[in-house]
């Protein structure tokens, strides 16, 4: 079966960084676009970035300070996060999707790995 597993999350200070993996198996990794998502406490699940072949995807809210890459040949996906604020406090998703889905939406995603907790203390 499909199995996504995110490792690297923890607490840190703001401005610093974090690197995020997210693990597979189970899929042919390569013919999959592959997502970042964060659920922070009483809030939306809300998509962080993406990559479809070698084009990526950001948020706006992240976009300058995170950055998702994929190594195929281990089969796994990576978000670093550097100048982190308290408000990337969440838990985070990896998530992979089909090509040609909206990567934008949670519902173009088939498969989702448990998630890894962030926390940034200012």
């Amino acid at each position: 079966q499909v199995q996504l597993v995110e490792s690297g999350g923890g607490v840190v200070q703001a401005g610093g960084s974090l690197r995020l993996s997210c693990a597979s198996s189970g899929l042919t990794f390569g013919s999959y676009a592959m997502g970042w998502f964060r659920q922070a406490p009483g809030k939306e699940r809300e998509f962080v970035a993406a990559i479809r072949y070698s084009t990526t995807y950001y948020a706006d809210s992240v976009k300058g300070r995170f950055t998702i890459f994929r190594d195929n040949a281990k089969n796994t996906l990576y978000l670093q996060m550097n100048s982190l604020e308290a408000e990337d406090t969440a838990v985070y998703y990896c998530a992979a999707a089909p090509r040609g889905s909206n990567l934008y939406a949670s519902t173009g995603y088939d498969y989702w790995g448990q998630g890894t907790q962030v926390t940034v203390s200012s």
